[in-house]
C-alpha cells in the first residue's frame, strides 16, 4: 500500500501544487477541510474545527506523514491585536491538536512536515544573508515564526523527525504573490514599492514542492532549512523585470513609504522591509533548485 500523507491547508495554493506532486509521486493524500468535502479517487477528507478544538482522529491515525500548510494570510488585512493572534493562533493550534493526538493514541509518524517563513529573521533590510541558524527577530514576525516552530518541536519531543519549511515569496501561475501584483502591472501601472531596495527572498513553487517531496523521502533532513534563491533580487529589480515581461519599463514614481505606512499600519513592513537568505543548508542535501534566474521564474509563471 502506498504511504499516506495529511495536509493541513490543503486546499490553498501552495497545498494543490503539492498534491499533484504527492500523488505523482506515488502516495496517497488526505486533506483535513474545515468544510465537508466529497472524496476523490485520490484524495480523502477529514474534517477538523479549530474554534472547537475538533479534529477527525482517523485522519490522524491513517497518516505516515504529516505536512502543516495552514494558517492566516500575512498580508490580508491590518495588522490589529486581534488580527495578530488569529495569524499566530492559526499557525500553532493545528501543530497542539494534532500533537495532542499523537501523544494521546501512541501514534508515530515517519516524519512530520511545517511550513515556516524567513520571516523569522525578522522585517528588516540589511546586507547579511540569514542562515538558519541566526536566532529569531524579537518583531510581530519574527516572534510568531518563533512560536509557530516551537510548537512543532513538541513533535520533535515524541520522537518524530521534524522538518521546518522557511519560505520565502512564492512564484506560481496566476498564484500566491503574483495573483496581486500581476494584475496592476499587466495593466501597465506597476511601480516600485517604498525605496525599492527591499529585498525580496523568491522560490518558485515547483522548487518549493519538490523541496516538500524531499523532505517527505530523505530521512537525513531534519530541523529547519531556508526554502529561497540566495540573489540579489529587490523589490526594485523585481518591478523592472515584471514591466519589462509585460513589454514597457515603470514610467509611474514609486510609492512612497509614507503612503504605504499610512494604509497599512504596522503590516507596512511586510512589503516595506526584506532579508536576504541562505539556500545553503538545502542545497546541502543534494536538492538542486530548477528556477534560479528570477527573470526565468517569472516568465514561467505568467505563461
Amino acid at each position: 500500500m502506498s504511504k499516506n500523507v495529511l495536509l493541513t491547508g490543503g486546499s490553498g495554493f501552495i497545498g494543490k501544487y503539492l498534491t499533484e506532486v504527492l500523488i505523482a509521486n506515488g502516495f496517497s493524500v488526505s486533506v483535513l477541510s474545515r468544510d465537508d468535502r466529497k472524496n476523490t479517487p485520490l484524495i480523502t477528507y477529514y474534517k477538523w474545527d479549530l474554534k472547537n478544538d475538533f479534529i477527525e482522529e482517523e485522519a490522524i491515525l491513517k497518516a505516515d506523514y504529516i505536512i502543516h500548510l495552514a494558517g492566516e494570510g500575512i498580508v490580508e488585512k491590518r495588522w490589529t491585536e486581534k488580527r495578530k493572534k488569529a495569524i499566530l493562533e492559526s499557525r500553532t493550534k493545528p501543530v497542539k491538536l494534532i500533537f495532542n493526538v499523537l501523544k494521546k493514541k501512541n501514534k508515530s509518524l515517519d516524519a512530520f512536515i511545517s511550513a515556516s517563513a524567513i520571516g523569522i529573521y525578522g522585517a528588516y533590510t540589511r546586507k547579511q544573508i540569514c542562515t538558519e541558524y541566526q536566532p529569531p527577530a524579537n518583531d510581530f514576525l519574527g516572534v510568531t515564526c518563533q512560536k509557530w516552530e516551537e510548537a512543532v518541536d513538541e513533535i520533535n519531543s515524541l520522537g518524530i523527525r521534524t522538518v521546518k519549511v522557511r519560505t520565502g515569496i512564492v512564484f506560481g501561475k496566476n498564484e500566491g504573490f503574483l495573483k496581486k501584483i500581476a494584475p496592476s502591472f499587466k495593466a501597465g501601472f506597476g511601480t516600485i514599492i517604498g525605496s525599492g531596495k527591499q529585498y525580496l527572498p523568491w522560490i518558485h513553487i515547483e522548487d518549493l514542492c519538490q523541496i516538500y517531496l524531499k523532505a517527505v523521502i530523505d530521512p537525513e533532513m531534519h530541523g529547519a532549512y531556508n526554502a529561497a534563491i540566495t540573489d540579489n533580487t529587490t523589490n526594485g529589480s523585481f518591478s523592472k523585470i515584471l514591466a519589462n515581461l509585460y513589454g514597457y519599463k515603470i514610467w509611474l514614481p514609486k510609492v512612497p513609504t509614507f503612503l504605504i505606512r499610512f494604509a497599512l499600519g504596522e503590516m507596512s513592513v511586510a512589503v516595506l522591509e526584506g532579508q536576504r537568505v541562505s539556500s545553503e543548508k538545502i542545497q546541502k542535501t543534494g536538492f538542486e533548485f530548477q528556477f534560479t534566474d528570477i527573470e526565468t521564474a517569472l516568465s514561467h509563471s505568467l505563461s
